[in-house]
């Protein structure tokens, strides 16, 4: 075409934002083989959880999918709740390549403060389908309870 160049806007967005990508990862230095990012594979990341009240107990419920029960660590110590897991990244094998990472890998850790109306001692834990499921029971002394009153006749 007479040496004039045709702006093809698509297509040099497209690659613009491709080299755009590939710049910022190598001055964030987190390059891996193989294609692969370090900020969208490893490190620290959080579950998501459901914190839930009732009259008897305080429920919380935390997104584990693709973990096993025995993944997971739950623990009480000195008022405080804790979860902790690890998502384990396996790296391609030879011949293989990840195109795309989008789950999150690495360590994870949720800790949250117990009101003292929760008795630490009950603390229940029950996993199913991906799902962790942590009860913890009010104390006794602690619970609302009714009170019926009397009516005393004249």
């Amino acid at each position: 075409m007479n040496g004039m160049t045709v702006w093809e806007p698509v297509s040099d967005i497209a690659n613009l934002s491709q080299r755009m990508d590939r710049l910022f990862d190598q001055l964030m230095g987190r390059q891996l083989r193989r294609g692969v990012s370090e900020g969208s594979v490893r490190g620290a990341w959080m579950p998501a959880v459901d914190i839930l009240e009732k009259n008897d107990a305080i429920e919380i419920t935390a997104d584990l999918p693709g973990f096993q029960g025995d993944d997971v660590d739950v623990s009480v110590e000195g008022g405080v709740l804790t979860i902790r897991g690890e998502r384990k990244f396996e790296d391609a094998s030879e011949g293989e390549t990840y195109h795309r990472v989008e789950r999150t890998y690495g360590l994870f850790e949720r800790t949250f403060t117990l009101p003292n109306t929760v008795d630490p001692s009950k603390v229940e834990a029950r996993f199913k389908d991906g799902v962790m499921h942590v009860r913890l029971p009010k104390r006794e002394e602690l619970k609302p309870r009714s009170i019926k009153v009397k009516v005393e006749k004249a």
